[in-house]
């Protein structure tokens, strides 16, 4: 009997002596918010900033949009099945370690994302490889020049056909690190805080993990300001800058900050128990399930076996249910229109308003994101001041959703008309005779404005012999040029989509529909966790996520990459292979990025409107008024959430 008490106390010492453990930081759910806000504000850096960094990557490495969409999606292909199995076992095991190893490997997948830039050579840009070194500034010549096969032979180094493959492994290593991470902190945040600062704690929770990208997406704003080559190549030496069509910027710096920002907020889960007391002294015996499975049958309870045997149940358990099934597939809509928005939406800002790489994500990361989190925040404290059923939170979210759809519709009719490419668009200019003699390279591209408006791909193709350059020798502008009117001159550089006055009407649009949006996101997520058990949460929180990344996050990028290059209108050519699109049709660009977000809105509202309905029907049948195992009642305006007795419970948990 006194070993049997003894191993007690060893294996939940918590437990035993609970006045002890509230001295301590690390036994204070308050502070095991703050250093889960501060590692979801790393470990979603990482997401943000490669986002951010998309359409960088896709031109360094001549990408189509597809593979950028397949690449910012490959990171759920890792944790789509994992998580389901990591959140099953999220009350059975020491989840703040979990989170912590997760967190490491995340930090490691980090830094492999980098790598492409140390094995790979110096970026050279289209002119430089398919013009000899007597045609290198790209202008008209009379005499055919054949560019060199060595300098392809080069490009297609072992370090160069790695790239892709290494960049995949590190979203696939990202993805399973992020496995434990925000399930676990979900649901052992809801376990040890009180009733009624939870959903406070999940609404900054869930701001915070809306910060996380913004902050990847502001540091990718700086990041890409810097050249891409700036640790190889002097100043002097570095003739391109960030308003040309060609330029690159730093991608992978910001790679290595994120490694070390994931390493040092991994290290306080080390110390953090197994288990605390509940917030508050409230409902101490019940915030600790998983010793009770421990003290019962810790083998069983952890095994695989078990596991498999206990799945088909629960999960049938938790997919019966209506309202989680249409509230996670609205957050699927969601999620779908958020993951591809997220990783385009700096391109479409850039390409339709004329706007440099960096600007443009400042944008979302400066604009855009912070608008939805003070959304998602006022959706908490929403849910918070009025202690909403989940009746009153579907009424919420259909609500917002509608307005979402009021806002966004707008945005599809703000932009302009493609530039005039002379040869390119609209396809039935002339077929460029006047360039003809200039036995231009089919892969240059070097974009230049003619004096009457007209964008030419080179100033080869305008016809153009000289230039003129400044005192650091850069062209600052091109002189008899055969194919342009009126001067006969051009200025390096694009003529621009001429929308840059209609960026601050559609920001404000955009903006405002991010901000209407994310107030369904806090009671959404209540919804769900009121409507399941509490042995159950870890489970449905996991499912939710999966759902996510099968139906939405996996899919969302592709389809909006597959759904760009459709309005490509001229590929790029390097060494005999396609790389990534020079010029859009920004009017098929627009109508189908933001038709496809309309698309997801209207079936979010659609969910949303029919959770509402199947909760207020059964309020009328009064099949759910009386109270759940969850311990909430499902309807009734303002409606207190109350914690079953522990002896209903036992009776609840024998019945199920």
């Amino acid at each position: 009997m006194m070993g049997t008490q003894g191993g007690a106390v060893n294996s939940g010492p918590a437990g035993s002596q609970p006045p002890a453990r509230p001295r301590g930081p690390f036994n204070s759910i308050k502070f095991f918010v703050f250093c889960h806000s501060l590692l979801q504000l790393a470990q979603l850096l990482v997401s943000g900033y490669m986002k951010s960094s998309i359409s960088t990557i896709e031109r360094r490495y001549g990408l189509t949009s597809q593979k950028s969409g397949i690449l910012a999606a490959f990171n759920e292909v890792g944790n789509t099945l994992l998580i389901v199995f990591v959140s099953f076992f999220g009350s059975r095991v020491h989840r703040p370690r979990y989170i912590g190893g997760g967190a490491l490997l995340a930090c490691l997948a980090s830094l492999m994302m980098a790598m492409p830039h140390f094995l790979s050579g110096q970026y050279s840009y289209t002119d430089r490889i398919s013009s000899s070194s007597h045609n290198s500034s790209g202008l008209c010549q009379s005499r055919t020049t054949l560019s060199s096969n060595q300098t392809c032979q080069e490009q297609e180094s072992r370090a160069q056909q790695v790239v892709y493959p290494l960049l995949l492994l590190g979203q696939l290593l990202l993805g399973i690190g992020a496995v434990p991470i925000q399930p676990f902190g979900i649901s052992y945040i809801d376990d040890y805080a009180s009733k009624k600062n939870s959903p406070l704690y999940l609404g900054i929770l869930l701001a915070v993990t809306s910060i996380g990208p913004a902050f990847g997406f502001v540091t990718g704003s700086f990041m890409l300001r810097y050249y891409v080559d700036f640790d190889k190549l002097s100043k002097e030496e570095i003739k391109l800058d960030s308003k040309d069509l060609r330029w690159v910027g730093a991608w992978w710096l910001g790679f290595l900050v994120a490694a070390c920002l994931l390493f040092l907020t991994a290290l306080p889960y080390l110390f953090f128990p197994r288990v605390m007391p509940k917030e508050n002294g409230e409902e101490d015996e019940e915030s600790r399930p998983e010793i009770k499975h421990q003290q019962t049958s810790p083998e069983q309870e952890v095994s695989l076996l078990h596991f498999l045997k206990s799945f088909p149940r629960i999960a049938l358990r938790t997919l019966r249910s209506p309202i989680y099934l249409l509230v996670v597939l609205a957050q699927v809509n969601l999620a779908a229109l958020l993951s591809g928005l997220a990783t385009f939406m700096a391109k479409f800002i850039e390409r339709q308003f004329s706007q440099t790489v960096s600007f443009s994500t400042m944008l979302i990361g400066g604009v855009v994101i912070p608008l939805a989190v003070l959304g998602i925040v006022l959706g908490g404290a929403l849910m918070r001041r009025f202690r909403l059923s989940v009746y009153s939170a579907s009424k919420l979210c259909t609500t917002a959703i509608l307005l979402c759809i009021f806002s966004a519709l707008p945005l599809i009719f703000i932009g302009c008309p493609t530039q005039k490419v002379a040869g390119i668009f609209p396809r039935s200019s002339d077929p460029m005779s006047c360039s003809s003699g200039c036995h231009c390279p089919p892969e240059a591209f070097n974009p230049v404005c003619g004096a009457d408006g007209v964008e030419f791909r080179s100033p080869c193709h305008a016809g153009c012999v000289f230039n003129e350059t400044d005192s650091y020798g850069k062209v600052t502008n091109y002189t008899n040029c055969r194919c342009v009117g009126d001067h006969g001159f051009a200025r390096p550089g694009t003529c621009g989509s001429g929308c840059a006055h209609l960026l601050l009407p559609f920001m404000v649009l955009l903006g405002l529909t991010s901000f209407i949006a994310s107030f369904s996101q806090t009671p959404s997520y209540m919804m769900i966790l009121r409507t399941v058990p509490n042995e159950d949460k870890s489970f449905a929180v996991g499912v939710q996520y999966m759902l996510f990344r099968v139906l939405a996050f996996m899919p969302g990028p592709v389809l909006y990459g597959s759904a760009i290059d459709t309005t490509c209108i001229l590929w790029g050519k390097k060494c005999g292979k396609t790389t990534s699109c020079h010029y859009y049709n920004l009017d098929l660009f627009r109508r189908r990025f933001l038709g496809l977000q309309v698309v997801f809105v209207c079936g979010a509202l659609l969910c949303f409107l029919l959770s509402a309905v199947v909760l207020r029907r059964r309020a009328g049948t009064q099949e759910l008024k009386p109270q759940t195992k969850s311990g909430y009642e499902l309807v009734g305006d303002h409606k207190t959430p109350e914690v079953l007795s522990t002896k209903e419970k036992e009776l609840n948990g024998l019945k199920t």
